[in-house]
């Protein structure tokens, strides 16, 4: 008889709001691990139909499921309506007819072994697990990117304090039934443990969230892409502070972008090199940014479109020094993931990060960057203008090689994937 027949992969079913070919971080992380799995699993995948910028293509407008296969991972897409990122009540109906649509789609997924969900969308991906658990009669593995309500919390998204409460007791609910819960942080570890308290709380463990360094990597500064990048959006020949990710509410940009304004257009770095900051990506503060810039003259910042992961590794490249930032609050709730493709790049950071956070220890740890405390402006300044006395020094080369090392020794894909195997097998 055949191995493989008597030891049958085991299978897994995994919850995801978004999954590839939409851009959202966490779709792209799935990919990697459901792709990274199927050694050990079967893997099926629930998501919706691409739409992370909110609008559907046709061929995703005809029926309530698509059913598609992409590098031997199975996928159901649920249709969804459009939505406005701007608009709360369409992103809410989106999210709602996912929930729905996703228990539907879990009854054609056959039985399952495991049931894998994270913390996307808030409070339903959570409970999206717990029904499908029941569903399925299978384990459930909870990984909780962001906790919620306590990052709605902490931007005063919604202030209906009844609300929350009763969103907090629904997600301390799912990770109750949880049979493993997975964060991506230690201080994200201290927040499941303020949740329960004195109380018996559910199994858990830490495992990194990662780039793929075999993608992202560090380019010479005359490589060709590098170069056509940086010409495309007027960065030649710049000392190019970048922030590069999601311009949304848990980053305090708009105040940030005060402390740039206070280095004038024209400010030249150590290097002899004029210095500017650059934005990449969309999300909800965005308009705003750019609004404040144009009001305020400040012609030394630039806006660039989101870039495609294939894109990725020559943008990440384009940056001399880069932005890794949280708001106030945000520690133990959320983890800036945008970090991992810097240090593959062999970049510095200019961390803007609470104490204990778990970027903010691996910026210390590995000696990468400088780091100041959210909201702390006048160390921020300070922090810019060290970098701007260090612009192509040995310094800052050899920051950017250390967070570098320290990614390829701790935080690769393969390490993490490694661990989410071990650790779901065993629970």
């Amino acid at each position: 008889m055949d191995v493989q027949n008597k030891n049958p992969k085991k299978k897994i079913l995994i919850f995801g709001h978004y999954y590839v070919p939409d851009t959202a971080s966490t779709g792209q992380l799935l990919k990697d691990l459901a792709e990274g799995m199927l050694d050990k699993f079967d893997v099926t995948v629930i998501c919706v139909v691409p739409s992370y910028g909110g609008t559907i293509a046709p061929e995703y407008k005809t029926h309530k499921f698509y059913f598609e296969e992409i590098n031997g991972v199975k996928i159901v897409r649920v249709r969804v309506p459009e939505f406005t990122k701007s608009n709360r009540i369409s992103r809410i109906k989106n999210i709602v007819a996912y929930f729905f649509g996703a228990l539907k789609a879990s009854r054609k997924a056959g039985k399952q072994d495991y049931i894998f969900t994270i913390s996307q969308p808030p409070i339903l991906g959570g409970l999206l697990g717990v029904l499908g658990k029941k569903q399925k009669h299978a384990k459930l593995i909870y990984c909780i990117q962001d906790f919620n309500p306590e990052q709605i919390r902490a931007v005063n998204y919604i202030s209906n304090q009844l609300l929350l409460n009763i969103m907090m007791e629904i997600d301390k609910f799912s990770c109750r039934y949880s049979d493993l819960i997975i964060t991506v942080g230690r201080d994200l570890c201290q927040t499941l443990e303020k949740r329960f308290k004195r109380k018996i709380k559910p199994k858990y463990v830490m495992i990194n969230n990662w780039i793929d360094e075999t993608q992202i990597y560090p380019l010479d500064s005359e490589n060709e892409r590098v170069i056509a990048f940086k010409k495309l959006y007027g960065l030649e020949n710049k000392f190019v502070i970048m922030y590069s990710g999601n311009i949304g509410l848990y980053y305090d940009l708009e105040n940030l972008l005060k402390v740039i304004e206070k280095f004038e257009p024209g400010t030249i770095a150590a290097n002899g090199r004029e210095v500017i900051f650059a934005f990449i990506g969309v999300g909800a503060v965005l308009d705003k940014l750019i609004a404040y810039t144009k009001q305020h003259s400040m012609t030394n910042v630039v806006f660039i479109p989101y870039q495609d992961k294939a894109e990725l590794k020559y943008s990440l490249n384009a940056g001399d020094v880069h932005w890794v930032v949280n708001a106030k609050g945000i520690k133990g709730v959320s983890c800036p993931s945008k970090y991992y493709g810097i240090a593959a790049c062999a970049k510095p950071v200019l961390g803007v990060l609470e104490k204990e956070s778990e970027i903010r220890c691996i910026i210390e740890e590995s000696g990468c960057g400088y780091v100041s405390d959210p909201g702390d402006y006048t160390a921020i300044e300070k922090n810019i203008k060290r970098f701007l006395g260090e612009a192509d020094s040995d310094i800052l080369h050899q920051m950017g090689q250390a967070g570098c090392d320290y990614l390829k020794k701790f935080l690769t894909k393969s390490i993490s994937i490694e661990k989410y195997k071990k650790e779901i097998l065993e629970s």
